[in-house]
């Protein structure tokens, strides 16, 4: 083998056997999104990527080296937002390009990678919590009764920040459209007597999923609905779905809050299960996500039945899936697929402020009519069911014609 060649069958037989050769990855972009309690920072990358997390102390920092990297020659540091006070960039001897994220507070950092799709390339995204409890969230509230409770309904728009959903041929972006609708619906549902409306998100950012259930549960929500547009291969694909867990899927959390039991200061049904043995744990969540399910069939059928009122469905029965979004084992919860975004027609209507009006009235219909065929005791909705239909008179009349004192 000559010399000149040594190199070339080296590499060969290092990549044939796994063993790892340095290759240069460029940081092409970097970009922030910031929402009440969280801040994403978003790395795309040309390629798969290594890296290490850490934070530093007085002053506040998160620090990530990037293996084997160098910044596009383009690149620029953003201006910083939310808790990121100043971005800075700079390589390293070893080869590795370091971002510094200089902070107004301390965070709880979390890192990962995600591999390419149909919008975006690798990327890296380090999530930056505020620690404590999520920051309130919007409001709509509607007169409220001394002696009743308003009904609480969290409404979700999907996706957000660097998430954009799914994109339309003509470019809309789901984020977009469903944060109009979710934003539509809690108008509708705050001028609505006895209920208020809590937006999960109300701004161009993204909320973890299992944030969004956590927002819900802080808020005390009678009812979480998420607002999304679907997406297909086959363009020729219209109409809207509604989804509610799956049993699959409410099997899966139920291990989940059995097994974190201890640490989660969560309450099922306002009974925490941190101190019940395995088997009373048991029953009471599956109690819990019982009645749960049902309601959530409940709301969602007749959300569907006043969908089909507006346009067409894609399937007439409520369907079940695992969307984490709905795995809140004591809050009744739907998913709400508006209609098909990858549908030119469906595409072009979606941005219609006149059709994202309609969609809300036809949610807030069904949302409505569950609440008033369930109403939920000690609630003001009870309160006005009672007031429209009053007990019926029990007195027993005797024969002769006057009530029967004794009569129970």
């Amino acid at each position: 083998m000559s010399k000149r060649a040594a190199p070339y069958f080296v590499l060969a037989v290092l990549q044939i056997l796994g063993i790892g050769v340095a290759h240069s990855v460029e940081i092409r972009d970097v970009r922030l999104w910031s929402g009440p309690d969280h801040t994403r920072v978003v790395l795309e990358l040309s390629g798969p990527a290594t890296h290490n997390l850490f934070t530093l102390k007085n002053p506040d920092r998160v620090v990530v080296d990037v293996a084997s990297a160098t910044a596009a020659g383009n690149l620029t540091a953003p201006a910083g937002q939310g808790v990121i006070k100043q971005v800075r960039l700079a390589p390293r001897e070893d080869g590795s390009l370091r971002l510094v994220l200089d902070l107004s507070a301390a965070v709880q950092p979390k890192s990962f990678t995600v591999e390419p799709n149909a919008t975006y390339g690798n990327r890296l995204v380090i999530d930056l919590e505020l620690p404590g409890e999520p920051a309130p969230v919007k409001v709509q509230h509607a007169p409220s009764a001394e002696a009743a409770r308003d009904l609480v309904v969290a409404i979700d728009a999907g996706h957000g920040g660097d998430d954009p959903g799914a994109i339309g041929r003509n470019g809309t972006r789901e984020k977009d459209v469903v944060l109009a609708v979710a934003r539509a619906l809690a108008e509708r549902v705050g001028r609505e007597p006895g209920m208020r409306a809590t937006l999960i998100r109300d701004g161009d950012y993204y909320v973890p999923l299992r944030d969004r259930m956590r927002k819900a549960r802080a808020q005390k929500a009678d009812l979480f609905v998420s607002i999304h547009a679907d997406s297909i291969r086959d363009r020729s694909i219209t109409g809207s779905s509604v989804y509610i867990l799956s049993p699959r899927g409410a099997s899966d959390e139920a291990s989940r809050w059995l097994a974190e039991r201890e640490n989660a200061s969560d309450l099922i049904g306002g009974v925490s299960l941190d101190d019940k043995d395995d088997v009373l744990a048991s029953v009471l969540l599956d109690l819990s996500q019982t009645a749960s399910l049902n309601a959530s069939l409940s709301a969602a059928e007749l959300v569907l039945a006043e969908l089909n009122r507006v346009g067409e469905v894609r399937k007439r029965a409520v369907q079940q899936a695992g969307f984490v979004v709905l795995k809140s084992p004591d809050i009744p919860s739907m998913l709400v697929e508006t209609a098909y975004i990858s549908n030119p027609t469906e595409e072009r209507r979606l941005r219609d402020p006149r059709r994202q009006d309609q969609l809300a009235t036809a949610i807030h219909a069904g949302i409505r009519g569950f609440f008033y065929e369930n109403p939920p005791p000690g609630s003001r909705v009870a309160a006005l069911v009672a007031q429209r239909n009053p007990a019926p008179d029990r007195r027993i009349v005797a024969q002769d014609g006057a009530p029967d004192v004794n009569a129970r």
